[in-house]
């Protein structure tokens, strides 16, 4: 789209309506037992360049994706998660809180092989998704590695994909040098290149003229972006001076200065009833 390339000739992020959106009721729905108005969601996000008619479609195909749910009073149409948009959305929450590289790696890798066959091809494409925001990578053909210990077999359960995988954990020997499998494995470079242009566009001033409430969504959303793509290394097998460290530094010091104030502007512009 038109809009996108501008912003991506500004150097911006170009962030999704639905991430906005599911940002926004993180932070201020989740867990909260609150339905928000649809007004009141057209307004934020067009504070944030998103127009009425793209929110209004990207919260369609949220409501069809069972995110979100809509709750009537009288003629008003208010938005509430629903219990998968919940799951979610915690998930999303966890990797919030949790540092973007492992400074306690063990040395052992989680090894997944699979084959699965053409008629699942949707199948497939499910479980590469999935195994890549589990912080997965493919090292060879049908062979998935990551030096973290997620739960891979929910995920093959899920998708009932537990009789064409096979899940090993296992140490480099030999020859075999840890960090060339990193190297290997994932794209570091533009990792890196993500963090830093994270880092200048979340200058002090940046994006000040956003109010709070809409500067801690964008903040939030972009983080993360970024995070869903990093795999969250070992510290001991990424390049010295690595800038997610430093990025992280920066989105939490800044997040944190906008939880308290973002909260009680919520409290002033969002339109919400409780729906439980």
């Amino acid at each position: 789209m038109r809009g996108d390339e501008e912003a991506r000739e500004r150097g911006e992020l170009v962030v999704r309506p639905q991430a906005l959106l599911l940002t926004l009721f993180g932070d201020h729905v989740l867990d909260r037992g609150v339905a928000v108005s649809t007004g009141s969601v057209v307004a934020v996000l067009d504070r944030l360049g998103v127009g009425e008619h793209a929110t209004r479609t990207a919260v369609a195909r949220m409501v069809r994706r069972d995110l979100l749910g809509t709750v009537r009073r009288g003629r008003r149409v208010f938005l509430g998660l629903t219990r998968h948009g919940g799951e979610v959305l915690r998930d999303g929450l966890h990797r919030l809180t949790t540092d973007v590289v492992d400074r306690d790696w063990d040395g052992r890798w989680t090894l997944l092989s699979f084959s699965v066959p053409e008629a699942r091809r949707a199948d497939r494409h499910a479980l590469r998704k999935r195994l890549a925001w589990l912080g997965f990578a493919p090292l060879r053909s049908g062979v998935w590695v990551s030096p973290g210990t997620a739960d891979v077999e929910r995920v093959l359960a899920e998708l009932d994909l537990l009789d064409h995988a096979e899940v090993f954990r296992a140490e480099a020997a030999g020859w075999t040098d840890p960090a060339r499998i990193v190297r290997e494995a994932w794209d570091l470079p533009a990792i890196e290149a993500d963090y830093r242009a994270f880092l200048s566009r979340w200058e002090d001033g940046t994006y000040d003229a956003l109010d709070v409430l809409c500067r801690r969504v964008r903040l939030t959303a972009e983080w993360l972006l970024l995070v869903r793509q990093d795999p969250r290394l070992p510290a001991s097998l990424l390049p010295a001076g690595w800038p997610g460290v430093v990025a992280q530094r920066r989105f939490r010091a800044l997040h944190g200065r906008l939880v308290a104030p973002s909260v009680a502007c919520a409290e002033r512009e969002l339109v919400v009833v409780a729906t439980g």
